[in-house]
């Protein structure tokens, strides 16, 4: 059901060769990006009917409007399972802790008397958010993206979701996003919302049509389409992620329970056929209890044939065996992982010494389904080893550092001729012009 990759013995290699032997799905966002851009140039020309028309293509369901009601926000609420709602607000409740504690203050330096340099932080003006609705829903995504935005201060939010087809005759949530979603955004206070998927909604983002006005910036997860889509429209509009197939990567000893292990591999595997599923451990015993543990739960679930098998018999899932927990967290930190698990002993001091993550959960009572939905943490998070360079989505993505300098005369007089210095020393005498002429300096004559 899954593969093995032995790494114990010889010395492990170094970065990219390291990293060429670990297991990774092929999700090539280059080939996409020829399929979404006429997709994109569609939305760009023709606006909203062009929307209507993906949705009938893509979605199956002819919208009346691409913006949804508020009426269909305030009953998707009313219509929510109790138990569902009182979830939902209590991620709600402990993502707002944690994402309200990032909010960075201004802070200004006192460089020399009379000269201050100020960063100050700056939310984006709007935002256009993207919660998935295909093999799944996820309302989760919207509370994951929502949170952080509200809490940096963002003025206009709007989100978009693919349109379910009717799931019977006058079905009223037909032609809308999951109301699940709907749910989601009315508890959020998030009333502009727009029936909308993958590229088509990225591009509605970007150059805004009709209905809805362009965003400065586009966050949260999706499919290669998604991806492909802020790909091309990078430069024009700010982007979080290119999010690829969602990972997990464990790494265990012979203390960690092979049935938790197991579950949680089979847990990431359930999202997509192409989700990454990886075990590091040094523990053989461990690896073939763990291979015992994967069938009898995958037998007891759901979603067996068309997302958990092939996910982890795919290339991209696999047991690393390795030597022991220090050559465990090299391979960990070569992979980069989306989620992170460490199950060892000593499990906390182990995860303070990794370095490449976008999520790190910390033994047994910290599983990424934990994260996935009441932990506080985000879970939109970098995939296919972007973890190395990128950082998970957060408070901090949604705003600007923006330096604000003033200095005195007599601030910048005790400097002047260090920048004049190094103006000459670029050969940009016009630079050192712009100091010279607010003190009466003769300019030298050009050689």
């Amino acid at each position: 059901m899954i593969s093995r990759i032995d790494l114990r013995g010889d010395a492990l290699p170094e970065g990219p060769a390291l990293r060429d032997l670990l297991p990774r799905a092929d999700f090539d966002v280059s080939a996409a990006l020829e399929k979404v851009r006429p997709i994109c140039e569609a939305v760009h020309h023709r606006g909203d009917a062009a929307l209507i028309d993906f949705a009938e293509k893509f979605d199956g369901v002819r919208l009346e409007s691409v913006r949804v009601p508020a009426q269909a926000l305030e009953d998707a609420l009313e219509r929510l399972d109790p138990a569902v709602r009182a979830a939902l607000e209590e991620s709600i409740r402990r993502a707002r802790l944690v994402h309200r504690a990032q909010r960075r203050s201004s802070h200004t330096t006192r460089v020399v008397p009379g000269g201050t340099v100020t960063e100050k932080w700056v939310p984006v003006e709007r935002v256009g958010l993207y919660a998935p609705g295909g093999r799944s829903v996820y309302p989760s995504s919207v509370i994951m993206n929502v949170v952080p935005a509200q809490e940096a201060g963002v003025e206009s939010i709007a989100l978009a979701s693919p349109a379910q087809p009717p799931a019977f005759e006058n079905d009223p949530a037909g032609g809308l996003p999951h109301p699940t979603i709907l749910a989601a955004c009315a508890l959020l206070g998030v009333d502009e919302v727009y029936a909308a998927g993958g590229a088509t909604a990225v591009a509605m983002f970007a150059y805004g049509t009709e209905s809805c006005p362009p965003a400065n910036m586009v966050t949260g997860p999706g499919n290669i389409w998604v991806a492909a889509a802020k790909r091309y429209f990078t430069g024009k509009i700010g982007i979080d992620t290119e999010a690829g197939p969602t990972e997990i990567a464990i790494l265990a000893d012979d203390t960690a329970d092979p049935v938790h292990v197991a579950s949680d591999l089979i847990s990431q595997a359930e999202h997509d056929p192409l989700a990454a599923a990886v075990l590091v451990t040094d523990s053989v015993e461990l690896a073939d209890a763990v291979e015992k543990e994967l069938q009898p739960q995958v037998e007891a679930t759901k979603h067996i044939e068309d997302r958990i098998r092939p996910a982890l018999a795919g290339k991209q899932s696999a047991i690393v065996l390795v030597d022991g927990v220090d050559e465990g967290l090299r391979v960990v930190d070569a992979y980069g992982a989306e989620h992170l698990e460490i199950q060892t002993a000593d499990a906390a001091a182990v995860a303070g010494r990794v370095r490449n993550a976008g999520a790190v959960f910390v033994g047994p009572w910290a599983p990424v389904s934990l994260g996935d939905y009441a932990a506080g943490s985000n879970h939109v998070l970098p995939t296919g080893g972007c973890a190395c360079h990128s950082s998970g989505l957060s408070v901090q993505s949604f705003l600007r550092g923006i330096h604000v300098v003033d200095y005195t005369k007599d601030a910048l007089a005790e400097v002047a001729h260090h920048v004049v210095t190094l103006a000459e020393a670029e050969d940009l005498p016009a630079h050192g012009a712009a100091i010279r002429a607010r003190f009466g300096w003769k300019v030298p004559e050009s050689k």
